[in-house]
């Protein structure tokens, strides 16, 4: 008899064991409050892009400031920790990270005096590295029983800035604090989100992360993309080397001269070979380093902005 009831719980250990191993892995999250709420309670900030004036939300501001941010955050953040998301911690982060002026930010090319700048966000993307990032969003209502809290939580790529998931209620009039009566809000309507969130997930780890690539020359190189080396055109040559390591050759090539190639919905491996998170920088740094050997020995910059968009610029560094 207890032979017999060792053996059970045997198969029930294997059993648990088993589903363990089988069950998804969850992407990367980093929390941050909606651009909406952050202008409804003016935590905003501007900057200059490319020399045009861009409002964003000045989280670190919001992060000091708002009592109820920091714990709302805190529990949402919970919420999902338990259901097995990784939590990338965005406050901390935010408090560590100096956020460069425009014009250190800009980088300009050399060929038509364009430049490259990154957003604060892109800068906070590129320094977390996490998957997906999750804006909520609330609203308080009053009501003759205390108060009710409608909220929006939506989830974006972090390397495209797609919308993937989004997720909206109202909770029943309560006198709780908001960020209690916030979290078993969004926890009655999580599960259609935490759906979303794995469909796109799946996707990620079959057909691969997708980014764009740009590649550029300087215009004091004295070669460009038509160059041919051993009889093809550079243009070619990368094409092949973008062939042999995208996900399914999954690239589209949008537009492109013989100084210029744009390349979108480029689709890149989620790890790399030693098992590391992969972003547009590493996979043009790749790229890069394929063109310096021979035959093109060809020195080159690679510029990035956030995770998800990486210009290469042929000639010099």
């Amino acid at each position: 008899m207890i032979r017999t009831s060792l053996f059970w719980v045997s198969v029930w250990i294997l059993f648990l064991a088993g589903n363990a191993l089988a069950a998804p892995k969850k992407p990367t999250i980093m929390l941050l409050p909606s651009d909406n709420w952050c202008n409804q309670r003016y935590f905003m900030t501007t900057y200059s892009n490319q020399g045009m004036e861009v409002r964003v939300p000045n989280y670190q501001q919001a992060f000091r400031e708002d009592i109820e941010l920091p714990q709302v955050i805190s529990k949402i953040g919970e919420l999902l920790t338990a259901m097995g998301y990784s939590l990338k911690d965005a406050e901390q982060t935010i408090k560590t990270l100096a956020i460069k002026t425009a014009e250190d930010n800009v980088t300009s090319s050399k060929t038509s005096g364009a430049s490259l700048a990154e957003s604060p966000l892109d800068v906070l993307k590129r320094r977390i590295k996490s998957d997906i990032v999750i804006q909520i969003g609330w609203n308080i209502n009053k009501e003759t029983k205390g108060h009710s809290v409608s909220f929006t939580l939506e989830a974006f790529d972090a390397y495209t800035n797609k919308r993937i998931a989004t997720s909206t209620g109202t909770s029943k009039a309560s006198k709780k604090i908001i960020p209690v009566l916030l979290e078993q809000t969004v926890k009655e309507h999580i599960e259609p989100f935490d759906r979303q969130l794995d469909d796109w997930y799946a996707d990620q780890q079959k057909n691969g992360r997708e980014i764009l690539l740009t590649v550029r020359c300087w215009d004091n190189w004295e070669n460009d993309l038509e160059t041919e080396y051993d009889g093809e055109e550079l243009t070619d040559c990368i094409q092949e080397w973008l062939d042999k390591h995208t996900i399914n050759s999954v690239y589209n090539l949008s537009d492109g001269s013989e100084s210029f190639l744009q390349f979108e919905q480029v689709r890149i491996p989620l790890f790399d070979e030693k098992g590391k998170a992969q972003d547009a920088r590493d996979f043009a740094t790749e790229l890069r380093k394929y063109l310096q050997k021979s035959p093109f020995h060809i020195t080159s910059k690679v510029m990035v902005r956030g995770l998800g968009e990486a210009i290469i610029v042929l000639g010099e560094k």
